[in-house]
């Protein structure tokens, strides 16, 4: 999780923007021109939502031997040498399965992947538990899942959906480009 401490005691803590997510890209949100305190600035109001997006999102850097010959690393080069002793590398290894045709059991291994990458909410006090529930669609080359956080009280504060689909990405350097 993102925390920023500020250099004086009496200033206020820096929330981190709100990011968006549509299913492909993540984007900064902006407030509307309307906004009663912060019009086209920033928005910072949906601080866990926008945590669950880094971790899930984000590409973890993995060891060499979790990488397919000729796959080059991804995630934060930090994360390999500069980890505290009570940090974990940031993102998820949803990635590696990018390459992968969907395979029997790979429910287990979403679910673990999902359960890793937001374990960190858990060590920080941001939650208290995190739910996964996966499906396949093998016809439609489609794996989804739900994340779900809950409070100290038990009470569900975060849920959605996600997918991974098999799409005709491999090869395509910057699937993304315009």
């Amino acid at each position: 999780m993102v925390r920023i401490v500020p250099i004086q005691e009496q200033q206020e803590p820096y929330r981190s923007p709100d990011l968006l997510w549509d299913g492909v890209a993540g984007d900064l949100a902006v407030n509307p021109l309307d906004h009663a305190e912060a019009p086209g600035d920033l928005r910072a109001e949906q601080g866990l939502a926008t945590q669950v997006l880094i971790h899930l999102q984000t590409d973890r850097r993995v060891e060499a031997s979790e990488l397919r010959d000729g796959e080059d690393n991804r995630g934060w080069i930090g994360d390999s040498f500069d980890l505290m002793n009570d940090e974990q590398p940031l993102g998820s290894r949803l990635w590696l399965l990018r390459r992968r045709g969907i395979f029997d059991g790979i429910e287990t291994v979403v679910e673990d992947y999902v359960r890793e990458a937001l374990q960190p909410l858990i060590d920080q006090g941001a939650v208290a538990s995190v739910g996964v529930e996966v499906s396949v669609d093998r016809t439609a080359s489609r794996v989804d899942y739900t994340a779900s956080l809950y409070g100290r009280d038990g009470a569900r504060v975060y849920e959605r959906k996600f997918d991974i689909m098999w799409r005709q990405l491999d090869g395509v350097v910057s699937p993304l480009a315009r």
